[in-house]
């Protein structure tokens, strides 16, 4: 007996939850908007379109006009990057009085397999990567999807001495 009256239970449960949802259904359709929710994609690509400012888009590094960057090669980023995105190739040099200094030699991102998480922009104490708005990243060819994000021949930015 109590198998039963749990089944009409459930029954009359799942029918007033169905008409919950339609209710609210009902309600958005009858009621107009005053704000548009979807965008038209393709047609107001270069106009209208507008991206959220906490989008996470595709990983860039930024160089300025020298052709200097901000990255100390100290692999935080690639530590916590997930899935193994990044990968940071170093060489090192001995300086004037004998030091070995450990720079950035490659910066490999795989935009292919990037969740955009955004936890390596996080985890950099130099600020050296960032992510940018660009959020048309398909290509045809796999390839295309790996990057290097240091331009060649670029090199650590010096650092300001403070007074």
């Amino acid at each position: 007996m109590k198998s039963i009256i749990k089944y009409f239970r459930e029954l009359f449960l799942a029918f007033y939850s169905l008409a919950q949802g339609m209710k609210l259904t009902l309600y958005y359709f009858t009621h107009v908007r005053k704000v548009n929710i979807t965008e038209q994609y393709p047609e107001n690509r270069e106009t209208t379109i507008r991206i959220p400012e906490r989008f996470y888009g595709e990983l860039v590094m930024p160089h300025d006009e020298n052709n200097e960057h901000n990255c100390t090669a100290c692999t935080l980023c690639e530590l916590a990057c997930p899935n193994g995105t990044i990968t940071i190739e170093t060489a090192t040099e001995v300086t004037e009085d004998g030091k070995k200094k450990k720079y950035l030699d490659k910066y490999h991102y795989n935009l292919g397999t990037c969740t955009f998480c955004g936890q390596c922009v996080d985890a950099c104490p130099s600020d050296a990567i960032s992510m940018n708005k660009q959020f048309e990243l398909s290509e045809y060819d796999k390839s295309k999807l790996l990057l290097v994000l240091n331009k060649p021949g670029s090199k650590l930015k010096a650092k300001e001495k403070k007074s």
